[in-house]
């Protein structure tokens, strides 16, 4: 694991399965992280288990005025970021002719101008701190179709490009932007779906298994380090060879 022992990140939907662990990758390599969610029994408890190296954070991502919030508090608490993981999300599995347009515009808010309203409000953050990394965290379904993921899908196509247009707009400012693409992950999410269903989804995976929240946590760290000094605007694509096929 890269050392991050220098950076100072902000992780958002930080107690879910993968932010959970892109939290705990952190913390254990080094860094001070301010995580935020909605969720604030499983943030409080995230922080009491992690020690003074983390600061739970109320936060709803669609909120630009949390977002200044945030930022503001962990500073006071860190000082400046350099880091971003843009993690929450959120899905509606509906086929497009049953997706409302209120169910349509909660999973854009969440997932797609969250991103955007999380590095805008982090630049300035980043630049007193004189460089940052910004990991937004996409989805194999921002490279492939996936079936009555219609608004995902949309959130998730645009983080990539969203990512590249930021990458190009921000290099001056010594900040790299890049995103991640999960396959098939082994989280929460999948715990209601019967064995038979999850093994079924794990064979068209070319490993025949599906992915750990850990091992994308190792791609998170290193995107977020010095490692990654020369990767602006890439996606980076974690999915046991899903999408090669």
């Amino acid at each position: 694991m890269a050392d991050l022992s220098n950076v100072t990140a902000l992780i958002t939907g930080a107690t879910g399965g993968m932010g959970k662990a892109f939290t705990k990758n952190f913390i254990q390599n080094g860094a001070n992280v301010a995580l935020t969610d909605v969720n604030v029994t499983a943030g409080q408890k995230l922080q009491a288990e992690l020690g003074n190296h983390s600061l739970f954070l109320k936060h709803d991502v669609t909120s630009m005025d949390d977002w200044q919030y945030v930022i503001e508090v962990g500073e006071a608490t860190f000082g400046p970021f350099n880091v971003l993981v843009n993690n929450a999300g959120i899905d509606i599995m509906k086929p497009i002719t049953d997706m409302t347009p209120a169910d349509y515009d909660k999973v854009i808010h969440v997932n797609q101008y969250s991103v955007f309203y999380g590095m805008k409000s982090i630049v300035a953050s980043m630049k007193r701190a004189g460089k940052g990394s910004i990991v937004n965290i996409s989805s194999i379904g921002g490279l492939v179709a996936i079936p009555n993921t219609i608004a995902y899908g949309a959130s998730k196509f645009a983080i990539r490009g969203m990512t590249k247009d930021a990458a190009l707009d921000l290099v001056d400012d010594h900040i790299r932007v890049n995103s991640v693409h999960p396959g098939m992950v082994e989280t929460p999410i999948l715990e209601n779906i019967p064995p038979e269903n999850k093994a079924r989804i794990a064979q068209d995976v070319p490993m025949k298994r599906l992915g750990k929240p850990e091992e994308i946590a190792n791609v998170v760290n290193f995107l977020a380090s010095d490692e990654a000094s020369f990767i602006t605007g890439q996606e980076i694509v974690a999915d046991g060879g899903y999408t090669m096929k």
